[in-house]
């Protein structure tokens, strides 16, 4: 029986868990009560790494609560990678993808990658952050024309580390921004882009010993593009953001501004002037955790 548990235990993942009392009472998958608004999905992916990492759920309740504060804009959040009803992108503006990427993408299915490539041929938005946009060998064509890059093995490193962003440049999505620190958290970079419509956003420094691939060490002191913009041929508008592992920089106002002024901009609304107000305090931090089973040990 000991070993039969044993077993049991060793088979079950963070995917696995369900939706705790707390996060049951965040509204999933409600249709907007004005019809009217603006819908902008947002799709937490499911519970994944260490406490305080990869709370996707956590992350995106908080993007919902920011969001419902903006006139005329109607937040829809998705649990566990995927819509229970695909209805819930109807009329969607912009749709967010906070989730594990690679083979843990959820939408790896043909069916799900149809959703999304019609989502794509009908103008729709998209927010792609962190592990997002891993991708598998097979969509690296799919990632740049949805998303405007990829991340890649053959050229693309990743780790956690300081960063600074010295430099911000004008656009849109940084509108109110002013040069910040994001402490400890994860990173992608160096990926593949699309060829044409792309346009960095934020860069910083990344340290050398990070740079494992032949590609990264031959372009050694470069800045590293980790936020872009990408006009997509199809007229639609994506962004995307390799930070946001560490739940506690949500604390930082520069990060919340930043996608929030990137998921008006994607569901082509009105940027304010001075980028998006949100406030914080350490209890909404605390909030809507997932509950981690089981953590498969490191390779």
């Amino acid at each position: 029986m000991r070993l039969t548990a044993l077993a049991l235990l060793l088979v079950l993942s963070p995917a696995l868990a369900d939706l705790t009392e707390e996060q049951r009472r965040v509204p999933l998958e409600t249709a907007p009560a004005d019809p009217a608004a603006a819908r902008i999905v947002l799709i937490a992916g499911t519970p994944s790494n260490k406490p305080g990492q990869h709370e996707y759920f956590a992350g995106c309740a908080l993007l919902r609560d920011w969001l419902a504060q903006v006139p005329g804009v109607a937040p829809v959040m998705v649990a566990e990678g995927w819509p229970k009803d695909d209805s819930v992108f109807k009329n969607a503006r912009s749709v967010l993808l906070f989730l594990d990427g690679g083979d843990k993408l959820p939408f790896l299915t043909p069916e799900r990658r149809e959703v999304l490539r019609g989502l794509a041929a009908n103008g729709t938005g998209f927010v792609v952050l962190h592990q997002a946009v891993d991708c598998p060998p097979d969509l690296a064509a799919d990632f740049k024309s949805w998303f405007g890059a990829a991340f890649r093995a053959d050229i693309g490193c990743r780790g956690h580390w300081d960063v600074a962003f010295t430099r911000i440049p004008q656009h849109v999505v940084t509108r109110g921004l002013e040069p910040f620190e994001l402490l400890k958290d994860g990173w992608l970079y160096n990926l593949h882009f699309a060829e044409s419509g792309v346009t960095p956003v934020l860069a910083c420094q990344m340290p050398d010993s990070s740079r494992k691939t032949a590609h990264a060490k031959a372009n050694a002191g470069r800045e590293e593009t980790v936020a872009w913009t990408y006009e997509r041929a199809d007229g639609g508008r994506s962004f995307g953001f390799t930070g946001c592992d560490l739940h506690s920089n949500w604390a930082e106002p520069n990060q919340r501004r930043l996608l929030l002024n990137a998921l008006l901009w994607t569901a082509k609304l009105d940027v304010p002037e001075g980028g998006v107000d949100s406030t914080v305090t350490p209890e909404q931090l605390a909030r809507n955790w997932d509950r981690k089973i089981f953590q498969p040990a490191k390779k």
